[in-house]
């Protein structure tokens, strides 16, 4: 029987971005189903903040040169990894020359959200999805955290990946933080997002791309809820028990809070005989 596959798609993690309770739990919790004897690949954007010469990160020219249209226009697809100190586990970073050159995460150096966050987060969804398949790599669930993240549970049940031998069978989870975004993604995301697939019923969501309803919607797409911070907001939480998806509580100790978690991926994933 072979090991259970955990594909962990983060918005930040520590130390490639500052120590916050997303960062963190990018970093500790993958560790945790690692010596669980889970089998994990871990992914997130290489935001142009991070230092690629210090945490030695470098290109996998194997991996790269992927091109990824969005909007009828080409994105060069760019993976690079680095190694987490001290751990056996690998980072695999999406890069673009495009999207992710300027020094920054999600938001510019004067606070303002970058206003084509919404192709950055398309970008990242599908060169997660692509990288993966290029790795001949069947995870059995996928755990996304952070907003950045969320169109991915979208393209993996509403696009044609839903099909995809890779991802057909795979659960997810997403983690639930307190890291709103104000206003609103660029109002065309349906016209960008059509192109890959979804119905009518997905646009009620990305009508009006807001973090509520981006969070909405992939929580309508996921099979369970973590709750990953102690502020987070009520009206998700309602949204997610009234669409009956299984909730792991939030818990300060840490030990304790991973081990919940990786009890909960434990009981829903399905594994393959060889």
């Amino acid at each position: 029987m072979e090991k259970p596959k955990v594909l962990f798609v983060s918005q930040e993690i520590y130390p490639y971005m500052v120590s916050t309770p997303l960062a963190d739990l990018g970093r500790y919790l993958p560790q945790a189903a690692f010596e669980r004897g889970k089998e994990v690949r871990i992914f997130m954007p290489r935001f142009g903040n991070v230092n690629e010469r210090k945490n030695q990160l470098h290109e996998v020219i194997r991996l790269s040169g992927l091109n990824i249209i969005i909007d009828d226009t080409d994105h060069p697809l760019i993976i690079k990894v680095a190694s987490i100190p001290t751990v056996r586990m690998q980072i695999y970073f999406i890069d673009n020359e495009d999207f992710f050159t300027i020094k920054a995460d999600v938001k510019d150096a004067k606070g303002k959200y970058l206003p084509n966050n919404d192709e950055r987060s398309i970008f990242f969804a599908r060169g997660v999805l692509e990288t993966v398949k290029k790795l001949s790599w069947r995870p059995s669930l996928i755990h996304c955290s952070g907003w950045f993240s969320m169109l991915l549970p979208f393209f993996i049940k509403r696009t044609e990946y839903k099909n995809n031998p890779y991802f057909n069978n795979a659960k997810i989870v997403i983690s639930l933080f307190n890291d709103p975004f104000e206003g609103m993604l660029d109002e065309n995301i349906i016209k960008k997002l059509k192109t890959e697939g979804g119905t009518p019923k997905d646009w009620k969501f990305y009508k009006e791309p807001t973090y509520e309803n981006i969070m909405k919607a992939a929580i309508t797409y996921c099979d369970g809820v973590v709750i990953s911070s102690e502020k987070v907001s009520k009206e998700l939480i309602e949204f997610a028990k009234e669409n009956k998806k299984d909730i792991i509580p939030y818990n300060s100790d840490k030990k304790e809070f991973y081990k919940s978690i990786n009890d909960y991926y434990d009981s829903i994933i399905e594994i393959e005989e060889d």
